[in-house]
């Protein structure tokens, strides 16, 4: 008989998404990235035929993977192992770990994600900037953000950039300044590289922190590196964001950009960004709007872009002089 080949993790994947089902493997999708809903969706499509065995063998190994991650969260690699050890013998313990490989490299600092920020801050504030930018690029973006903006004034912008121009770091390293923490964890399960860090990651920093930490914070990195700065900007608000505005604020939006670029970039926009920018349009406006963006008709997907970013350059422009106000963290971003 011939040996079955082997399935590669996308295959897998896909399989356990059609054993799923729709409506469950919809709900999968609404937490993947469009590049990996792209690729499972290819994968998807090419799958002619399950095999009843085939199926069953890997919604047992995604049970038994969800299981090791659930004790894993509980105790640590170390009260996973033992657990499943005793339940499926040390064999097909290690096997399971091993396929956890990957997933168990994004999870470094788990314990200082459980920790409150000052005990984070109390302890880091006077390790180095990298090694802070290091342990902030891992924790949650919330307790992340609070912990930047306790920090030093003179130190923040370092930080950001830090965080910002992260690119991968090495299981030694990370293993490192974990020790330090005094917690044993292991990241290097595996030798490869983890990344980390990044311009998204400082973004979705920045968002949490409140207004004057984000002002103190961009106005250095634009002395310092300018060019970093303006991207970081870009990226902490895209036109669907609008829909976090009241409706004074779009008001104020839709006076001030030019409708060419609103049409634009309408036309692409979801319904809900759609909805929220025609309610605070007249009733003639909005007529207007649909009539000339139906006759629009196809339109290139870099005009989209380059009209939202227009739009988006005004919201900030109109939040920097106060005629708006963009909801984030912190509290001086309170209405009274």
């Amino acid at each position: 008989m011939a040996k079955r080949k082997e399935l590669t993790g996308k295959q897998k994947a896909a399989i356990l998404l059609i054993s799923l089902g729709p409506d469950v493997s919809a709900q999968v999708f609404k937490h993947l990235t469009p590049e990996e809903i792209e690729k499972l969706t290819l994968e998807i499509s090419s799958v002619k035929k399950v095999d009843g065995d085939q199926k069953e063998e890997i919604l047992e190994q995604f049970h038994e993977i969800t299981m090791a991650q659930d004790y894993i969260s509980q105790g640590g690699i170390g009260y996973a192992k033992t657990v499943l050890e005793k339940a499926l013998g040390e064999e097909k313990a290690q096997a399971i770990l091993n396929r956890l490989t990957s997933s168990l490299q994004v999870k470094p600092f788990d314990f200082a994600r459980k920790a409150e920020p000052n005990q984070i801050i109390n302890f880091i504030q006077n390790e180095h900037p990298q090694t802070i930018a290091l342990i902030l690029s891992y924790l949650d973006s919330e307790q992340a953000s609070q912990i930047l903006s306790e920090l030093a004034p003179e130190m923040q912008a370092d930080i950001a950039k830090r965080i910002a121009l992260m690119d991968s770091t090495s299981p030694e390293i990370i293993a490192e300044v974990e020790q330090v923490l005094e917690r044993k964890l292991s990241t290097t399960v595996s030798q490869d590289y983890t990344q980390t860090g990044g311009i998204q990651a400082v973004v979705e920093v920045l968002n949490g922190v409140d207004r004057g930490t984000e002002r103190t914070i961009l106005e250095a990195l634009e002395v310092e590196d300018p060019e970093l700065a303006e991207e970081i900007k870009k990226r902490m608000f895209v036109f669907e964001d609008i829909v976090i505005l009241d409706n004074r604020a779009i008001q104020r939006v839709i006076r001030e950009v030019d409708n060419d670029d609103l049409r634009l970039a309408l036309k692409v926009a979801s319904d809900e960004v759609k909805e929220i920018v025609f309610s605070n349009m007249s009733s003639r406006m909005v007529e207007t709007f649909k009539e000339e963006m139906e006759y629009m008709g196809p339109v290139r997907l870099r005009d989209v872009e380059e009209s939202q970013s227009r739009i988006v350059s005004v919201i900030r422009r109109l939040e920097e002089i106060g005629e708006i106000v963009i909801a984030r963290g912190g509290g001086d971003d309170i209405i009274v």
